[in-house]
């Protein structure tokens, strides 16, 4: 597991107050609630919802998922894309309660939640996953048994109504929605600049082995995670020993994606 991240830490913060806030207030944690049918008259709700817990239990859940998951993918997509990830799926929790199930309130970070473990496992689908401590499990695996176990759970009337099943859904649709646009905005700008390069001006590469040599060369170590650090550090000396068409594509792109940070 990475070091905390700085946002990570905030929102287990955060968190953290407003579930004793609550419990002190309890007039203010209504007022904070998301209640479907009060979206008009509340409607900064759907994000104040996300700070609430309906107990110990569901807080300590919850931010167990965050502190494990959280800083793996904040180091992968930067503070703004994780912001963007953890308030989206919170947000699609809030509209699939309101779609299906929308006479009951709802509070917690749930969705948001669901959104950073689905996340996890798409970018690291075989990193083994430890269950209370004991029983292994893959990421990949894990994620599909929340998506289908909610989808479970929220179509069967015999399921505890008191949990937000389709909430989770929605956590986990809109983390999966923004991870892929995330990713093809990302591959995006590299396809364009490998084009650049490789342009007709350039047909065999040699001028953009050159520039992106030197924007290589240009990252700031001391500002990445020591991990990112140590495999730009390996690469470099790759490229200065065997040259930049030696590298696999995957290499370049991670060499891209350091420089543009």
């Amino acid at each position: 597991m990475l070091a905390m991240t700085p946002w990570v830490r905030k929102l287990l913060i955060a968190n953290i107050v407003m579930f004793l806030v609550g419990y002190l207030m309890p007039p203010l944690y209504a007022a904070l609630s998301f209640y479907p049918p009060a979206i008009l008259v509340r409607p900064w709700t759907l994000v104040s919802y996300m700070f609430l817990h309906a107990g110990l239990w569901h807080l300590l859940f919850n931010m167990i998922g965050l502190y494990f998951f959280g800083p793996r993918v904040e180091d992968r997509i930067g503070a703004k894309g994780f912001l963007w990830l953890y308030f989206l799926s919170g947000l699609g929790a809030a509209l699939f309660h309101l779609v299906f199930s929308r006479q009951y309130p709802v509070v917690g970070a749930s969705g948001a939640v669901y959104g950073v473990l689905l996340a996890f496992a798409m970018y690291w689908p075989r990193e083994r996953i430890y269950l209370w401590g004991i029983l292994p499990i893959e990421a990949w695996l894990l994620a599909t048994l929340l998506v289908f176990g909610s989808l479970y759970a929220g179509v069967n009337p015999s399921m505890d109504s008191r949990t937000a099943h389709f909430a989770h859904l929605g956590g986990l649709a809109f983390a999966f929605v923004f991870i892929k646009w995330w990713g093809w905005r990302k591959g995006a700008g590299k396809r364009a600049f490998n084009k650049e390069l490789h342009s007709d001006a350039s047909p065999t590469g040699i001028m953009g082995d050159r520039l992106a040599t030197a924007r290589w060369k240009g990252i700031v170590l001391d500002s990445l995670h020591e991990l990112n650090r140590g495999e730009v550090v390996r690469l470099l000396a790759k490229v200065e020993s065997e040259g930049a068409g030696n590298l696999r594509p995957s290499e370049r792109q991670f060499l891209d994606r350091m420089s543009a940070d």
